[in-house]
């Protein structure tokens, strides 16, 4: 019994000492890796910044491409409304034009009205009236001729063996270049324009 006994206490010593260094060095083998984490962390944390830079950078551009793509509206705005102004003015100046002209033909017809009241008062047209035989033969629209510009200057005309005298202003839409013809209406002599109809310069006449 005491050869069993020293026996079983032996192999348990030497179970025990074996064991010891065996887990120690398993102890040992766990610091180590653990180390080995520890140093590689740092390695990974920096890869993981990388890519948090590239975000920010990215960010960046984007930002920056939003900048330029507000400025480029803002310009194209500004275009628009430089468009629109100039639209704007054109239309105004077409306004100014058309007001111009009908201010132009208000003239003429005030003046026919005074020219008729004083040929009415005075006599006819400074002279009498064309006979009818010599009006149908050099007068009326059928008849066109043309007006030049030192006849105007000089206040008269002859056409169809009379003289006329401008009594009214010369629109400034006419051409001397265009053809004209003198009318009767209501016993007053006009000298017209076919290309602007309404419009007309009275005239007096000489017999």
């Amino acid at each position: 019994m005491k050869l069993v006994g020293a026996i079983s206490t032996a192999v348990l010593s030497l179970t025990l000492g074996v064991g010891i260094p065996a887990y120690a060095q398993q102890d040992q083998h766990d610091q180590h890796d653990q180390q080995e984490e520890q140093k590689a962390k740092p390695a990974q944390d920096d890869k993981k910044a990388k890519p948090g830079e590239k975000n920010a950078q990215q960010d960046k551009n984007n930002a920056q491409e939003g900048k330029n793509a507000q400025q480029q509206d803002k310009n194209n705005k500004q275009e628009e409304k430089s468009a629109q102004q100039q639209d704007k003015n054109t239309k105004q100046e077409e306004k100014n034009a058309q007001q111009q002209d009908r201010n132009n033909q208000q003239e003429q017809r005030n003046a026919q009205q005074q020219h008729a009241q004083s040929t009415q008062r005075g006599g006819n047209n400074g002279g009498g009236r064309i006979p009818d035989d010599r009006y149908k033969a050099n007068f009326g629209q059928e008849h066109r001729f043309r007006v030049s510009q030192s006849d105007y200057r000089d206040r008269r005309f002859q056409y169809g063996g009379y003289w006329f005298g401008f009594e009214g202003e010369w629109p400034s839409n006419w051409l001397y270049s265009q053809d004209v013809f003198v009318v009767e209406i209501d016993g007053v002599y006009y000298l017209c324009n076919a290309s602007y109809p309404g419009v007309n310069i009275a005239l007096s006449v000489t017999l």
